[in-house]
């Protein structure tokens, strides 16, 4: 079971990379000029969107959720980078050098993900896909306690790993979203 998990996860990133890469061309990295909290934000918003969507049954704006979750993978990537780059101040990345970013991000939450199937087994398969968006609000709600405590934590995970648990959270709601068709 974990081939095919690892075959999904890849599809789904693929996409995934393809919209960033795309919307990169088109509009550059201008998202670098972000604080992290307007990131935090930005993922707050596109959660809660998803959630309203499930709890009304309907929408009245194009994107569908399979948009949104997609748009979190992408917000969380963008985090990830910026955490990364907080001292550089040059918010013009090249191509090649933001793809590097993006895989190898994509590359430490993939093994994350592999590392946690292993102990957890496959039982995301079994979970709603309303549970995925809201882990995601509760993680989100941690980052941005984080953010207040000035990305201090006693003995909790830092932003980056909510990061990277939103990544995998909101592949395996895509994932299921796409066996649910």
């Amino acid at each position: 079971m974990i081939n095919q998990t690892l075959q999904q996860f890849d599809k789904v990133i693929q996409k995934c990379k393809s919209i960033f890469i795309s919307k990169s061309k088109d509009y550059g990295t201008s998202w670098r000029v972000m604080r992290l909290s307007t990131i935090t934000d930005q993922l707050f918003i596109k959660a809660q969107r998803i959630r309203n969507i499930e709890e009304k049954g309907s929408q009245k704006i194009g994107d569908d959720i399979e948009s949104e979750y997609i748009g979190i993978v992408n917000y969380c990537i963008m985090g990830l980078i910026q955490l990364e780059l907080k001292d550089s101040k040059e918010l013009n990345l090249p191509i090649d050098e933001l793809t590097l970013l993006y895989d190898k991000y994509v590359t430490s939450t993939k093994m994350l993900m592999e590392n946690k199937n292993h102990d957890y087994g496959e039982v995301w398969r079994d979970m709603r896909v309303s549970s995925f968006t809201d882990i995601l609000l509760v993680r989100l709600l941690r980052i941005k306690q984080i953010e207040d405590n000035n990305g201090q934590t006693i003995m909790s995970e830092g932003i980056d790993a909510n990061l990277q648990d939103m990544i995998n959270y909101s592949v395996f709601a895509l994932i299921r979203i796409d066996e649910q068709r």
